[in-house]
């Protein structure tokens, strides 16, 4: 385990937080086996960090034509684009166990037209970039593009839902210089 600050701010003890937040992040480590860091940093605000997972949660768990894999390529592509180191190792890890495939998360997060994924993914994340980085510029032509790929309006809504929040997430992390757990990096590569 690294002893560099996961924050620029305090972390909150656990122990300390809501019961609901408790239960949430209780959950969460006994599924993976450890509290993944973004859960510590931002609940120096409990509220915010409520509002951040229910938020979370309506993007990347509800029913979609998009895959969870899917969603998960849209964090870790435009995360990549942003500098991101969090969410490319956090979300990565989660990449390669949704995908199958240990090498996707490094591609996408380095180059997704390199990657080794389908046209339409490659047209839903050059989509999720230009949300992520250059929403002014979005057009109806992007809207044809994608329904030509076999996205509903809906799925358009989706990647663009996911590509704002993790734009947020994004500056957070950044901005907090939290750092990804250890764990993150060799989750899903055997």
């Amino acid at each position: 385990m690294s002893s560099e600050a996961i924050s620029r701010y305090p972390i909150a003890n656990v122990d300390d937080l809501p019961a609901d937040l408790r239960g949430i992040i209780g959950a969460i480590e006994e599924k993976t086996g450890f509290v993944p860091n973004v859960f510590l940093a931002l609940a120096h605000r409990p509220h915010e960090l409520r509002a951040f997972m229910a938020y979370h949660d309506a993007l990347m768990e509800r029913e979609s034509g998009l895959t969870k894999a899917e969603r998960e390529m849209i964090v870790v592509t435009t995360s990549g684009a942003s500098n991101c180191l969090y969410c490319v190792v956090a979300h990565g890890a989660i990449v390669r166990i949704r995908a199958r495939d240990s090498r996707l998360s490094d591609q996408l997060a380095t180059n997704h037209r390199k990657a080794d994924i389908t046209d339409r993914q490659k047209a839903m994340l050059d989509f999720a970039l230009k949300v992520s980085l250059d929403s002014a510029s979005i057009t109806d032509d992007d809207f044809v593009l994608l329904r030509e790929h076999g996205f509903s309006d809906e799925d358009i809504w989706d990647i663009a839902g996911v590509s704002a929040f993790f734009a947020m997430s994004n500056r957070m992390a950044n901005f907090l210089s939290m750092r990804p757990n250890d764990e993150f990096y060799a989750l899903g590569r055997s």
